[in-house]
């Protein structure tokens, strides 16, 4: 049986330290949040990048200094996001090009994506989510020709069938990745019998992960585990460990997925074992540095 691959997605684009107060927006910060989560269990860290007050940021220098804060600290495998709205699609591919993290995250698709309050009765985000099958092949081609792992974000069931026109150019190839992301609002319910039904709609033999959305993240981890799958938690998913307690870093909610699969009767992966299991590089790849003006040097 293999091994369950814990995944910790540091910060995400839209959390504020308003909301969480752990939330890290600093290179330094997510890289000691990055070692936080390794050392807790985590053998992935998903990175955003954000500016200094919080917003996001998709300077490739930014992410350099990223990757070279969590390399200092940690051999972690690094998977950096290209989810954006409203961010021209060669800036969301650049960063990938340039730094080739080992994995990096594939929207599979166009949604409406929003958080609703129904204490206040009103939305709180609003957004289109556009991933057209265009965007889709060019990111799908700049990660080949970077040597990145496409991990393939699926909000919805037509997400997963979006794949196929992609395996059949031969531009998307195995093993294939994906992230079941369940419970935002425009995609799937976060329910045991939808992520059934999602998974019996993979390809076989197919890499997976289940990423819950605010409490249900938990559930869904356990059900994950159950079926043999992988999980992700971490802050941009989720602030809490439990209901009422929020979390005091991503290393709380890991604790809580490691301890979880211990005590269903799995193992947790090691990053060298998880790189192992997902067919990627046996050492993970330094970033290259980059001078002000966002030349490799």
């Amino acid at each position: 049986m293999s091994k369950t691959i814990v995944t910790a997605a540091l910060t995400g684009v839209l959390a504020t330290r308003e909301q969480c107060p752990a939330i890290p927006y600093t290179p330094k910060e997510i890289a000691e949040e990055a070692k936080r989560a390794a050392d807790a269990g985590a053998a992935i860290v998903h990175i955003h990048a954000r500016t200094p007050d919080g917003g996001p940021d998709w300077r490739v220098e930014t992410f350099a200094e990223i990757f070279s804060e969590v390399r200092a600290r940690t051999d972690v495998i690094v998977n950096f996001s290209t989810g954006a709205i409203g961010i021209a699609v060669d800036d969301r591919i650049a960063h990938i090009r340039d730094l080739r993290p080992e994995m990096a995250a594939l929207n599979m698709g166009s949604m409406n994506y929003a958080i609703y309050s129904s204490k206040r009765k009103a939305f709180i985000h609003d957004h289109v989510f556009a991933n057209p099958f265009k965007d889709i092949q060019l990111f799908l081609e700049g990660m080949n020709q970077a040597g990145v792992r496409p991990e393939m974000e699926c909000f919805d069931a037509g997400h997963i069938a979006n794949a196929r026109p992609f395996i059949d150019m031969g531009i998307l190839k195995e093993p294939y990745q994906y992230s079941l992301i369940m419970g935002v609002l425009g995609g799937i319910p976060g329910t045991t019998r939808h992520l059934v039904d999602q998974v019996d709609s993979l390809p076989p033999g197919s890499h997976w992960q289940v990423i819950g959305i605010s409490l249900n993240q938990w559930p869904l981890v356990a059900t994950a585990i159950t079926m043999g799958g992988n999980v992700r938690v971490g802050l941009e998913d989720n602030f809490y460990v439990e209901e009422g307690r929020m979390a005091k870093s991503n290393a709380e909610v890991v604790e809580k997925a490691v301890r979880m699969t211990r005590e269903l009767g799995h193992e947790v992966a090691s990053g060298q074992e998880a790189r192992a299991q997902l067919g990627l590089e046996a050492q993970p790849r330094p970033a290259r540095s980059l001078g002000r003006s966002g030349t490799s040097v």
